[in-house]
């Protein structure tokens, strides 16, 4: 793979809009990746995601190196063919997974011990390895291995951690030099909440010629003003060539920050988990679905939404479906949700392309604007 992995198309202000060029498809930007954790979107099937219009998916290399295994799914045609979805799938390097269970894990030089939060079984993670079990996946986009530093961790701990990321970075790079796969390689900016470790992050990682650069280690319990500072001095030190993926982040507000700071990638699970706790995200602001107001609200969901759930059923029913806790609600409320999301990053596109993304981030932060004082 070349370096055209990326083309810039457009920009409004640090908005902007690219191509980003995988095996399995070209992939528009900015782009909102459902996750798909165990090589399945939660209660969304494949047909729906592709009549959503979601061209890229995200995987998560901890969950499925445990189960079923990396090596099952290779011998299985890859986690393409294994899930039956045609567009292209990002995985991630457990890394984060890591984070969130440390008291079962040991880091170390040679990389990241652990047990499973499954059985208790010991495995190691290497920057090596990693690669290996993508590889095996098969995936579009490959993740290097990271630390992820908690909020509130001093800057001695964050400098040493930012240290032991870059080195595994390295490693990284030497085990999978550019041209030997088909998939694409993404360094991770980290370095916490301190500006110079997030510089030094950005200029080391980016020496690595990597294909994509994403920002990690937000939202870990920072406030929101907090994340989004970090995130607008970080992003602007990105090189422009390069897609730029934030992780793991992702309410409405978010996304048209983020798109603002020049981000082209996103993935949340958010979409899913709140639909599925019947919280619905739509053009007019946030909906609770259980709410009793709604059991005999004939109307759509939402009026200006085209997806099956809201062109199809009415609040009434979709209330219905959640107080009785049907499976169906899961679906329906997921259909929508991720439609929103996929929605809201076309409509960035189209404003970008029109220089009025202003317009449409501004009308996001009247409906979302709560979030900030949340």
């Amino acid at each position: 793979m070349d370096n055209t992995c990326f083309t810039l198309q457009a920009c409004d202000g640090s908005a902007r809009t690219g191509l980003l060029h995988t095996a399995h498809g070209t992939i528009p930007t900015p782009i909102f990746m459902p996750v798909g954790t165990v090589g399945s979107v939660k209660a969304i099937a494949p047909d729906d995601l592709a009549a959503m219009g979601a061209p890229i998916i995200l995987g998560n290399t901890y969950h499925l190196y445990l189960r079923p295994g990396d090596e099952l799914i290779a011998r299985l045609g890859g986690l393409h063919r294994f899930a039956s979805y045609e567009g292209a799938i990002l995985t991630d390097s457990g890394g984060f997974q890591i984070f969130s269970l440390s008291s079962l894990a040991k880091i170390s030089e040679q990389g990241v011990e652990f047990r499973s939060h499954l059985d208790g079984s010991k495995h190691l993670f290497t920057p090596e390895s990693v690669l290996e079990i993508q590889r095996h996946l098969g995936s579009d986009v490959l993740m290097v291995l990271d630390e992820c530093v908690p909020y509130g961790a001093d800057y001695g701990y964050t400098k040493r951690s930012l240290a032991l990321t870059e080195r595994w970075a390295r490693r990284a790079r030497l085990a999978y030099p550019r041209g030997t796969g088909p998939g694409l390689l993404f360094g991770i900016v980290q370095g916490g909440f301190f500006q110079d470790l997030r510089r030094q992050a950005v200029e080391e990682t980016q020496a690595l010629d990597f294909d994509g650069l994403a920002i990690g280690g937000l939202s870990v319990g920072e406030s929101k003003q907090q994340m989004y500072d970090t995130l607008a001095w970080t992003a602007d030190l990105l090189p422009q060539d390069k897609a730029h993926y934030l992780m793991g982040v992702g309410t409405p507000l978010d996304l048209v920050e983020g798109i603002a700071c020049g981000i082209d990638m996103f993935d949340c699970v958010l979409p899913t988990r709140n639909a599925r706790n019947g919280t619905l995200f739509t053009s007019v602001g946030k909906v609770n679905i259980k709410r009793r107001e709604f059991a005999e609200d004939e109307g759509p969901l939402d009026p200006n939404c085209s997806c099956y759930t809201c062109r199809t059923f009415s609040r009434a029913y979709l209330r219905h479906l959640y107080v009785s806790h049907e499976l169906l609600s899961y679906r329906l409320n997921s259909l929508h949700n991720l439609t929103y999301y996929l929605d809201l990053v076309r409509a960035a596109r189209e404003a970008i392309s029109h220089k009025t993304f202003d317009a449409l981030k501004k009308h996001i932060e009247d409906l979302y604007g709560d979030e900030l004082s949340a």
